[in-house]
């Protein structure tokens, strides 16, 4: 992964620290897993403890138990692991909040391979493209801290089911909170560039932007676009890449099928086909170890985006 030179914040904390700073609207209610202090909603409740309750081992009766207080008006964070909210909780997501839509949004944190010495049967790397094809569901993963507290804002603001994919390691602060705006459902351009797209998502971002900077090393152009909304996706800011630069890589901390990669290409194809290039996992089930030596096994670096950049770009039509 890319250097250690910046200040570090695992979005987890930053998930944990907004539902804390956001708390003071009494209609929100957080449940969690038995995983409060991992998840960190553990900081809403030392500050709010008549709206927050541990929900035990028994995520799908946790999905269930939020979809009843919905219905009552109230905005309800279910917390747990990625690989336990998206998956084993995955039949009452889809019948309890997506299909009437009620107001809960879904904590999921420890996603990705980068969760580490937890092993593969921990490591959520479908739940983007579970989470994406169910209707009625927002699909969020932020880059940084500070993404994450506006994304945080944004889920309370807006009036049906959301899930938040957030992250154990504690990754780069890209962004500065004096500054950052967060659209629902627009991405963000880092960086422009003219000979190649690099669209990322989650703590790929700062891969992302290491790559363009070692891309520019080599006299190539590369805009670097954050995707924090996953569904529904910018179209817009994709078909322009597509336009003006003729070739697209994405890069996502997630199997290459059903996630952001596809869903690019969903867009690409049938609006502006350019060559895009996938740098994701390649379908393959996370294993036990660092998170460093295991994103560059399983090749989520800088390094194997900037590969995949010339690959498209050796394609781009003539």
């Amino acid at each position: 992964m890319a250097d250690n030179a910046v200040k570090k914040i695992a979005t987890r904390e930053a998930y944990g620290s907004a539902l804390a700073e956001f708390g003071g609207n009494d209609r929100i209610i957080v449940l969690d897993a038995d995983l409060s202090k991992s998840t960190k909603t553990d900081t809403f409740k030392k500050k709010y403890p008549e709206r927050f309750f541990n929900m035990g081992i028994a995520e799908g009766n946790m999905m269930a138990v939020a979809a009843g207080l919905a219905t009552c008006g109230k905005i309800v964070f279910a917390s747990s692991f990625a690989i336990f909210a998206a998956e084993r909780a995955c039949e009452q997501i889809r019948n309890s909040i997506c299909y009437p839509r009620l107001n809960v949004k879904i904590g999921a944190t420890h996603a990705g391979i980068s969760v580490g010495e937890d092993g593969a049967s921990h490591q959520a790397v479908e739940d983007i493209g579970i989470m994406r094809s169910m209707p009625n569901m927002t699909v969020i993963c932020p880059a940084d801290a500070v993404e994450t507290r506006h994304a945080v804002k944004a889920a309370i603001e807006y009036e049906g089911p959301v899930y938040l994919r957030l992250g154990r390691l504690a990754i780069p602060v890209i962004y500065d909170e004096a500054t950052y705006k967060f659209e629902w459902g627009k991405g963000i351009t880092v960086s422009d560039g003219s000979d190649v797209a690099i669209i990322a998502t989650g703590l790929m971002v700062h891969e992302a932007i290491a790559a363009k900077d070692l891309l520019a090393k080599e006299g190539i152009s590369a805009r670097v676009i954050d995707i924090h909304t996953i569904k529904p996706i910018d179209q817009e800011i994709i078909i322009k890449a597509a336009e003006e630069t003729g070739a697209i890589v994405t890069a996502e901390e997630h199997n290459m099928y059903g996630g952001l990669g596809s869903a690019v290409c969903e867009v690409v194809c049938q609006n502006y086909p350019v060559p895009v290039k996938i740098v994701a996992i390649r379908d393959r089930f996370g294993k036990s170890g660092k998170p460093a030596p295991l994103m560059k096994e399983y090749g989520l670096t800088a390094e194997n985006i900037v590969e995949k950049a010339k690959e498209a770009i050796k394609m781009k039509k003539k």
